[in-house]
């Protein structure tokens, strides 16, 4: 009996150790992404399978999972097996602002996933309707105060960054402005540009097409400091606002217990794809910014997103539509 006991944990050894054989990766591996085709994050995440297959002499397909608010697709990521074969691309909102949202998400951030790499960063932008009479952010806010519960705002729905961010922005600076959600970016910048509502902030992706077209003004990026695709907007605070600072990020993922040996592997074939002239072209393009980071402190990250969102959920009453 002994030693059917030491043969067995002699084989689980063994298994582990070849999982982390050099010789990984040996067949494709699968990159699961929780939206549609062609959104933005798929976009995101086709660019960075193109070059890190080529690294890694396998093919990575990406895998689209759209759905529930991403929970279908981490989920399905979260029960995959820990081999280094099932990957996700986790966001702000999948692995941090929906345990804020929703009370039984079927899997935990930290407990179920191995972080690897941040792959990208991408500020929110704060625009506004031509016809609303302020031309920078200072400006906004003295409008707001003199007009309390008049000006609409708009957001991609209940609990999503843009509301969020919209948040932080109202409770910093106390002003009293009435909050519209939509389902989506698309139908809530049609109303912006048609005037129904008169201020969002965006995304940068967006946002900047309108912008670009004198459709919408932009006041200000909710960052620390400027950004280098739209280096002509002022920050938040440059413009005579408070010190925002808010982005929507993207990493890579893999199934907890993966051997750390592969996701070592993982993180520096794609750091290396994310510092890449190629991919760092393709990102700023999309108005977003190249940024990797240690599978550590991805994690901490994730943590530390949590807790400072938390503050505003629970602010903004915001809840899972």
């Amino acid at each position: 009996m002994k030693r059917q006991i030491v043969l067995c944990v002699l084989a689980g050894l063994l298994s582990a150790s070849a999982l982390a054989q050099p010789d990984y990766p040996v067949r494709p591996i699968r990159l699961i992404v929780t939206v549609p085709a062609g959104a933005g994050s798929d976009l995101l995440a086709r660019t960075l399978s193109a070059r890190l297959g080529e690294r890694l002499g396998r093919q990575v397909i990406v895998d689209n999972r759209p759905g529930a608010s991403g929970i279908i697709g981490m989920e399905l990521a979260a029960k995959s097996p820990a081999d280094g074969y099932t990957l996700v691309q986790g966001t702000l909102s999948t692995v941090a602002i929906n345990t804020l949202l929703i009370k039984s998400l079927p899997y935990d951030p930290l407990r179920d996933f191995a972080p690897i790499s941040l792959i990208d960063d991408s500020n929110f932008v704060l625009v506004t309707h031509p016809a609303l009479p302020a031309r920078d952010v200072k400006g906004l806010i003295a409008l707001a105060k003199s007009r309390p519960g008049q000006i609409l705002y708009g957001s991609t729905g209940l609990g999503s960054m843009p509301h969020l961010v919209a948040h932080m922005f109202r409770s910093a600076t106390g002003i009293d402005i009435v909050h519209i959600p939509y389902k989506g970016a698309a139908p809530a910048f049609i109303d912006l540009l048609a005037g129904q509502i008169t201020m969002m902030f965006s995304g940068l992706i967006s946002a900047m097409p309108h912008v670009k077209s004198g459709r919408v003004n932009a006041l200000g990026v909710a960052s620390e400091r400027r950004t280098e695709p739209v280096m002509n907007l002022p920050t938040i605070r440059e413009a005579g606002g408070p010190d925002i600072r808010a982005s929507f990020w993207n990493g890579i993922l893999a199934p907890a217990r993966t051997p750390p040996a592969i996701i070592e592997r993982l993180n520096r074939e794609i750091v290396a794809v994310v510092n890449s002239p190629e991919y760092v072209a393709a990102i700023r393009a999309g108005y977003g910014t190249p940024v990797s980071s240690t599978p550590e402190a991805f994690a901490k990250l994730i943590r530390s997103e949590t807790e400072r969102y938390g503050k505003a959920v629970r602010e903004s009453g915001a809840r899972a539509e």
